[in-house]
């Protein structure tokens, strides 16, 4: 190949810089200029150097200082798409109006919106909730559900609670403008798997513990399970609840590890892991491998907190796996007391790509199956169900609600009542909010006194809205939202509600025939109680192309 000798265009830019140092130098030594330029020209021209001599990136070899406009320009991109270039309706993951609408509740400050719906309602998957001619009085919003019936302490929780968000994935201050606000609001905080810290305990509001696979607070030095450590945490007054974590949506049937450099004394502490030493969360539990072992570990949990309610936090992925645990509970007759069923919309925890998009089942399918599985066994009134998912506004409760929950849990909703801007930083630590960050430069920054009000703010209008909405549709209480009151635009002539859309199944309907439903006809009678392990037709398949 002939080898150019021309100058390249694209280096006039570090070309100039070399030239604007010497000349703007020499004015300087000359007569007496200001310093600034040469400075300025020289900082560049050794950037140009650093550029030709590095050999990472060929961009900037083949272009000097000019590149380093592009990686700028691309690492604002985020930012300039949020705030410039995608409407208001635009779900990436949350729309700036989804957005908007926790910011102005948290704030207690006018929420209305003029000149009609920004959104396009005959556009298929448009969903609305049918009102009635004849509205009700509902006194109050303090709505509330109870968990636990059978159980020495049961618990009476509101419909509308933060989700599970470790210390260590977000910062002291927001954790402790969460529970401050959720001992306002009367409603609960859930740990998350990085177990009970001081920032949980100071302010008092109601806890629920989640025991992931870590054991995280209940631990002995090699991971297992530790009954005594758990039972000196559950029995806190300011625990009301006790939730094992099975999976979660952000990042189902994946451990995670937070490296020893981030385990500070006071993340040491809630964990009860060693300072500087990695902290694992393995894939799966060691207290349990089988169905059954599931429940013995959940009636043991329930014996050492004393009585309260115990259950388990699960997204969907193999049914089977659901199928099996269910079958358990029908032949030993134990049950948890409640099952929070985790959407694979994601969530707070930082996953990979594949995981985040791709893996496990959407929130409303997954709460379906949940939901038509207890009842199709006859075991729906003994077991409430709670349901996470992108939840932030009082239509997501209710539509959650009338496919089969009690009660819902929201997480990013909360991180926005706190100030978060979506910027999509949590995993680097460099949270501009100072909400997920261990950096105590960015998350001192963030107010409790007044974060916690916004908190308590944000989950008190929302459930104001939620009033409304059952006022209008002739109801008393959320526990009355039915699949009949949701309304799904299928096609541009087409709409049908939730009851016709769905399917749901007659009580004890899947103890006594083929239900229609293809996912129950094809595996419920496979599942077994003792093993997490595939059918055996499911087996073979795997053992080959020629299906």
């Amino acid at each position: 190949m002939e080898k150019t000798t021309t100058f390249p265009v694209r280096y006039t830019v570090y070309a100039l810089s070399i030239t604007g140092f010497f000349v703007s130098l020499a004015l300087a030594f000359v007569r007496d200029a200001s310093y600034l330029f040469p400075i300025v020209f020289g900082a560049l021209t050794a950037l140009g150097t650093y550029d030709l001599r590095q050999k990472k990136h060929t961009i900037s070899r083949n272009y000097p200082i000019l590149a380093n406009v592009r990686y700028l320009l691309e690492s604002i991109g985020p930012e300039i798409r949020q705030y410039f270039i995608q409407s208001d309706t635009e779900e990436r993951p949350f729309s700036r109006e989804q957005r908007t609408i926790v910011y102005q509740r948290a704030k207690n400050v006018l929420d209305k919106r003029p000149f009609g719906s920004q959104l396009s309602m005959y556009d298929e998957g448009y969903e609305w909730m049918n009102h009635s001619l004849n509205p009700s009085r509902v006194n109050g919003s303090d709505f509330r559900i109870p968990i636990g019936k059978h159980c020495a302490k049961p618990y009476s929780a509101s419909v509308f609670n933060i989700s599970a968000m470790s210390f260590g994935s977000l910062s002291a201050n927001a954790i402790l403008s969460l529970n401050t606000g959720a001992r306002m609001g009367g409603f609960y905080h859930d740990t998350g798997e990085g177990s009970i810290s001081r920032y949980h305990r100071q302010p008092g509001g109601d806890l629920v513990w989640e025991i992931g696979s870590g054991y995280f607070g209940c631990r002995n030095k090699d991971g297992s399970f530790n009954p005594d450590m758990f039972r000196e945490n559950a029995t806190l007054d300011q625990v009301k609840m006790i939730e094992v974590k099975l999976s979660q949506g952000a990042k189902p049937g994946h451990g995670g590890i937070l490296p020893g450099a981030k385990v500070t004394p006071e993340i040491a502490e809630a964990r009860g892991v060693e300072v500087g030493e990695d902290c694992v969360s393995p894939a799966s539990h060691s207290a349990f491998s089988t169905p059954i072992e599931l429940l013995e570990f959940i009636d043991q949990l329930r014996e050492l907190s004393g009585g309260k309610p115990v259950g388990f936090k699960l997204a969907i992925g193999h049914p089977w796996e659901w199928f099996a645990i269910v079958k358990a509970m029908l032949e030993t007759n134990r049950k948890p007391d409640f099952i929070v069923v985790d959407g694979g919309e994601g969530g707070t925890g930082a996953a990979p790509l594949e995981f985040i998009n791709r893996l496990g089942m959407p929130m409303t399918e997954a709460l379906l199956l949940v939901h038509n599985t207890l009842v199709g066994t006859h075991l729906r009134e003994d077991i409430a169900i709670g349901a996470a998912g992108k939840i932030t506004s009082a239509f997501n409760i209710a539509r959650t609600l009338a496919l089969g929950a009690d009660w819902c849990n929201s997480a990013r909703g909360y991180m926005f009542s706190l100030g978060c801007i979506q910027a999509l930083n949590c995993h680097t630590g460099r949270c501009p909010s100072g909400v997920a960050t261990q950096d105590p430069r960015r998350g001192n920054k963030l107010d409790v006194e007044l974060k916690s009000k916004r908190v308590f703010n944000f989950h008190k209008t929302t459930l104001d809205a939620l009033q409304n909405l059952l006022e209008s549709s002739g109801l008393r209480h959320p526990s009355e939202l039915g699949p009949e009151h949701i309304v799904r635009r299928v096609s541009t002539t087409e709409v049908h509600s939730y009851l016709d859309l769905f399917k749901f199944l007659e009580p004890g309907a899947l103890l006594e025939t083929e239900t229609g439903l293809k996912v129950f006809d094809k595996y419920w009678a496979k599942a077994t109680s003792d093993s997490f392990d595939p059918p055996e037709f499911i087996l073979k398949l795997r053992e080959t192309k020629l299906r």
